[in-house]
């Protein structure tokens, strides 16, 4: 078993390591000399030094796995990629790239003779040791291809992956997996501050998300995070109140407008991560001015 795999990111370089280390040939390569230099050393993996040398070391049906942000990079890699592969080759998309992106390439790429599938990925750095839960798009044979990667890939082979549907149903799932994840970190976030809020009453916030890990119905992986931070007393103070947000949260509020479908609790969860990052600070001006207008009431002055 060989697989090409570009991008040595977090994610990339994560499954690269478990795939080797399952005994897959693995070639790899990545734009930057550091993050291929970081993985040169592992058991199966090598490094080429550019797509060209990726194609020409994979013999056969190739299959190669894209682990790259979504937008340009995908797309001009695939780019790329296009004069170096060949009929009956098989590309997958890992990223987390729109799933009406995803319905184009399958299309555009059929037409040449290529397989697509488009793979939402979760697990994040833990992946490499328990596993990553994949989401897999595309035609039933361009799956069936790539299953023996998937089942390595999974927390067990016949756990943790699914063929969702057709071409951008994986994305499309993935898109839903990270709104409801905003959502229940949101919650998470908004319960603890709660706890923090009532300092008179001693709760030991670590030790109650400990607790609530056991037998509650909100024990969750997100849960065990909390539980590990609060429990080790990491320095909130330390960390600048500003959470970033990603394309897939986005999608899925814009398609819950699309379709008419009602998500309040995903799209706050989206609201408050805007407002976060000082999205919201004018608005918040201008309510404190309007508020000094009608009752003259006192103005803080910004720093």
């Amino acid at each position: 078993m060989e697989i090409g795999i570009v991008g040595l990111g977090r994610m990339g370089a994560g499954m690269a390591r478990r795939l080797a280390r399952a005994g897959v040939h693995v070639i790899c390569y990545d734009s930057a000399e550091a993050a291929r230099k970081a993985i040169a050393g592992e058991p199966n993996v090598d490094c080429a030094e550019n797509l060209a040398a990726l194609c020409a070391r994979l013999s056969g049906e190739r299959i190669i796995l894209i682990m790259l942000p979504a937008g340009d990079a995908v797309e001009s890699t695939i780019r790329d990629l296009l004069p170096l592969v060949s009929s009956g080759d098989t590309l997958v998309d890992g990223g987390n790239s729109y799933y009406r992106d995803s319905k184009r390439r399958a299309l555009a790429l059929s037409q040449q003779g290529l397989r697509y599938i488009d793979a939402g990925v979760s697990g994040g750095v833990h992946g490499l040791e328990q596993g990553f839960c994949l989401m897999l798009g595309g035609t039933a044979k361009s799956v069936e291809i790539f299953e023996p990667y998937a089942k390595l890939l999974a927390p067990h082979p016949e756990r943790g992956w699914l063929h969702c549907g057709s071409s951008g149903a994986g994305h499309y799932a993935k898109m839903i997996h990270n709104g409801i994840e905003y959502g229940m970190m949101q919650a998470l976030a908004e319960g603890f501050a709660l706890i923090a809020a009532r300092p008179e009453l001693d709760i030991d916030a670590g030790r109650l998300a400990e607790t609530w890990r056991h037998g509650s119905v909100v024990r969750s992986w997100l849960l065990d995070l909390c539980s590990d931070i609060l429990q080790k007393n990491e320095d909130l103070s330390a960390v600048a109140p500003v959470v970033a947000d990603s394309g897939e949260g986005r999608w899925t509020a814009l398609e819950s407008i699309e379709l008419g479908v009602p998500t309040p609790v995903i799209t706050m969860a989206l609201m408050g991560r805007f407002s976060s990052q000082g999205r919201s600070d004018y608005a918040r001006r201008l309510l404190a001015m309007m508020r000094a207008k009608f009752g003259g009431h006192a103005i803080q002055k910004a720093e």
